[in-house]
């Protein structure tokens, strides 16, 4: 007897690319340490791992939804035309399925098991990214990223919301951290995506202002990341030991941005891009060891 193999493992990838797990492990990574910067000593675990597991849920939901919307524009570019939706192999139905289930997933944890706070700020960080992000601001303006970056910016406040039931100026000055980061991040991927976002028709800086102005516009964002990177320490929620790291690791970004203004390659762009992404964990994690020192 021939035995067919179930096609469970295909179809159940193709759901989790759909909720970008990569980019959602970051955002969680953020909140998180959010939740432990809010207790001045450990925060409830029941509290973290529900917080943990709600934001994620809500985060998954609203990229299901954004490859959703953007199916058509995903199509055309290389690097996300091998999506379910891009190539039709799952359905909207089934989009909007998966979105709802989680997202109401999340929404019940958050409410039952944390604070409505919580669930209310990421319901509306869901819908700052799904809807106000992905189908005004993308298609409108260059400056989408800036804009919309409130909603990639707010997983710290989440967090911080979790355990204190409340989002003092501490958890907002982490939210302005990514915020200014946002930008200088995507714009690395659109320059050497640069042909992809062209065949997109979405209007990013590269497309619309070339390379040059893109690369000036990240090395002054970069500037002014550093300066963001420094609040916490003169706020003093913070010391010495988060002040050092946020040298070191803005200082490296900075040289980036510098090498990628002064001469163009897209291998220097996509090492910047990778190289945001663990500045970023880095200098969470710097935020979460200076926090334990203090406690010392």
């Amino acid at each position: 007897m021939t035995t067919i193999s179930a096609p469970t493992p295909a179809i159940f990838r193709q759901y989790l690319v759909l909720t970008k797990p990569r980019v959602t492990q970051l955002a969680v990574f953020c909140a998180v340490i959010g939740m432990f910067l809010a207790s001045p000593g450990l925060p409830d675990l029941g509290k973290v791992v529900a917080g943990t597991v709600g934001i994620w849920l809500l985060a998954a939901a609203a990229f299901a939804v954004n490859c959703l919307i953007e199916q058509e524009i995903d199509a055309r570019m290389l690097r996300t035309a091998r999506r379910g939706t891009a190539r039709g192999t799952i359905s909207n139905l089934q989009v909007i399925t998966l979105s709802g289930v989680l997202g109401g997933l999340g929404m019940l944890v958050l409410y039952t098991l944390v604070n409505p706070l919580t669930m209310w700020l990421t319901f509306a960080t869901f819908v700052g990214y799904a809807v106000i992000y992905t189908i005004i601001l993308k298609p409108l303006t260059p400056q989408n990223i800036v804009i919309g970056g409130l909603s990639g910016a707010m997983p710290p406040a989440l967090g911080w919301a979790a355990i204190a039931n409340s989002v003092p100026a501490e958890a907002w000055v982490l939210v302005l951290i990514i915020f200014i980061w946002t930008p200088p991040h995507f714009w690395a991927l659109a320059l050497y995506r640069n042909n992809d976002y062209a065949k997109s028709g979405l209007p990013m800086l590269p497309v619309t202002h070339g390379k040059q102005f893109t690369r000036l516009h990240i090395l002054l964002y970069s500037f002014v990341l550093f300066a963001a990177t420094l609040l916490p320490f003169i706020v003093r929620m913070s010391g010495v030991v988060y002040l050092v790291a946020a040298i070191i690791l803005s200082g490296m970004f900075i040289s980036y941005a510098w090498r990628l203004y002064k001469a163009y390659s897209d291998e220097l762009s996509r090492k910047l891009f990778r190289f945001s992404i663990l500045y970023l964990a880095l200098l969470f994690a710097a935020l979460l060891v200076d926090h334990w020192v203090a406690l010392i």
